[in-house]
C-alpha cells in the first residue's frame, strides 16, 4: 500500500493511493488532535475477508471519489467506479507559500474520461480543499463524494436549508437475518425532525442515537437559498464539529448513510458503529439511474454531469473539524472575506476559510 501525506500548519491529511480514499486527516486546533474521518476497522487489521468484495470496501476509509455513485450500470466498474477501487498516481506534490497543494490522476479512465484529484491545505485553516476535474470522455457520469465520520457516543447533526429529504423504494438491508433499519421506505419529509419511521410515526434525522442499531439510507435535496449547502455534526463523546461543505449549483444532494451495526454478515459483522456518511453529490442510485429518467430528475434536480470530447468539468468540496462549542452544532454556516461564521442562538464564532473556493454563484456545467 503507498500513502501520500500533505501537511500545513495544524492540518494533514494521508491520501490511499491504491483506491484514492483518505486514510487520515488530523487537525490540530486548541491544543487537541481531532480526527473527524472513518476508517473501517478491517483495515490492515490482516483477516480474511470476503472474496468478492470490492476493493473499495476492503480499504473503506476516510472520503473518496463515486464516479459513477453505487452501482457501476453502464460501463463495467465496481461498486461507486473506478475512482474509489483502483489506484492514483501522484502528479504533483509540493509546499505553497501558505500551505501545501497536491495533484493525483486516477490510472483508470471513466467513460473514456481522465480524472483528476486536487487536495489543497493552507495553514492554519482546519479544512482540507478538494477539487475533482473530469477531462474528455463521453456520455455522462454521476459523482459524488462519500465522506465519513464515527461517533463513540451519537451526535447532533444540522444542514443548510433542504427542500425535503426521501428514502428510495427499499431498504439497504431489507433481510431481518442480515440487518435492520428503521426508517420507511419510501418515504419523504419537509421536515428533517419528524421522518416517516419503518414501525409507524416519526424519527429525528438530526439526532444520532447510539441505540438504534440501522443501515439507512436518505438523500436530502438542497433548498434555493444563495450560500453553501453545509453539513455540521456535533460529535458528542468526541467534543468537536465536524463540517461538510459543497456548491450546490455542483452538488445539489446530499445523501446520509447510517451505519450503526445494522449489519451482520462479514466484514460488517455488526462491528460498524457510529458511522455516518454525508454524501453530497450529482447523482440518482446508480450510473444508469443517473443518466435516465429518476426520481430526482423530476424535482428538477440535476443527477449526472455531461461529459465529451474536448470539454470537462469540475467540482469542489470542503471538509473540517473544530473543537466543539456548547455539544451543539450551528444553526447558521456563512462565509465571506477569508471567514467562516458558525453562528447559534446569541452566539457566533469565525475561522479561517477560504471564502473564495466553493464559487456560490458560478453556474455548474451541466
Amino acid at each position: 500500500m503507498t500513502i501520500s501525506t500533505i501537511k500545513a500548519r495544524g492540518i494533514s491529511v494521508s491520501l490511499d493511493l491504491t483506491v484514492g480514499h483518505i486514510a487520515d486527516m488530523v487537525v490540530e486546533s486548541g491544543g487537541r488532535r481531532l480526527k473527524p474521518l472513518h476508517r473501517a476497522p478491517w483495515v490492515d487489521a490482516g483477516e480474511t475477508l470476503p472474496r468478492d468484495l470490492p476493493q473499495g470496501t476492503v480499504r473503506l476509509s476516510g472520503d473518496f471519489l463515486c464516479a459513477p455513485f453505487s452501482r457501476s450500470d453502464v460501463e463495467a466498474a465496481p461498486l461507486h467506479g473506478w475512482p474509489a477501487n483502483s489506484a492514483w498516481d501522484v502528479i504533483d506534490s509540493a509546499a505553497t507559500d501558505d500551505g501545501w497543494r497536491a495533484v493525483f490522476r486516477l490510472r483508470h479512465k471513466v467513460m473514456g474520461a481522465s480524472v483528476d484529484k486536487i487536495l489543497a491545505l493552507r495553514d492554519d485553516h482546519p479544512f482540507l480543499y478538494q477539487e475533482h476535474v473530469f477531462s474528455g470522455g463521453s456520455g455522462a457520469i454521476s459523482v459524488a463524494h462519500h465522506p465519513m465520520t464515527a461517533m463513540t457516543g451519537g451526535g447532533r447533526l444540522a444542514f443548510s436549508p433542504k427542500r425535503f429529504a426521501a428514502t428510495p423504494a427499499d431498504p439497504l438491508e431489507p433481510d431481518p437475518a442480515r440487518g435492520r433499519f428503521m426508517l420507511a421506505y419510501p418515504a419523504r419529509s419537509a421536515d428533517l425532525q419528524h421522518f416517516p419511521a419503518a414501525g409507524g410515526g416519526t424519527l429525528d434525522l438530526t439526532d444520532y442515537r447510539m441505540d438504534d442499531r440501522r443501515e439507512d439510507f436518505v438523500t436530502l435535496v438542497e433548498a434555493d437559498h444563495g450560500g453553501p449547502g453545509w453539513t455540521a455534526l456535533a460529535r458528542q463523546a468526541e467534543d468537536d464539529l465536524v463540517l461538510v461543505l459543497k456548491n450546490p449549483a455542483e452538488l445539489p444532494v446530499t445523501m446520509l448513510w447510517l451505519s450503526n451495526g445494522g449489519r451482520d454478515y462479514a466484514p460488517w459483522s455488526g462491528r460498524h458503529l457510529g458511522v455516518l456518511g454525508i454524501e453530497d453529490g450529482r447523482t440518482a442510485v446508480g450510473h444508469a439511474a443517473s443518466i435516465g429518467d429518476n426520481w430526482l430528475k423530476r424535482e428538477g434536480v440535476a443527477t449526472a454531469f455531461a461529459l465529451g470530447e474536448g470539454r470537462g468539468f469540475s467540482f469542489r468540496h470542503v471538509i473540517g473539524a473544530l473543537p466543539a462549542s456548547g455539544g451543539e452544532p450551528p444553526q447558521e454556516v456563512t462565509t465571506a472575506n477569508g471567514r467562516m461564521r458558525l453562528a447559534s442562538a446569541g452566539a457566533a464564532r469565525d475561522v479561517p476559510f477560504d471564502s473564495d473556493f466553493l464559487r456560490i454563484g458560478r453556474p455548474a456545467v451541466a
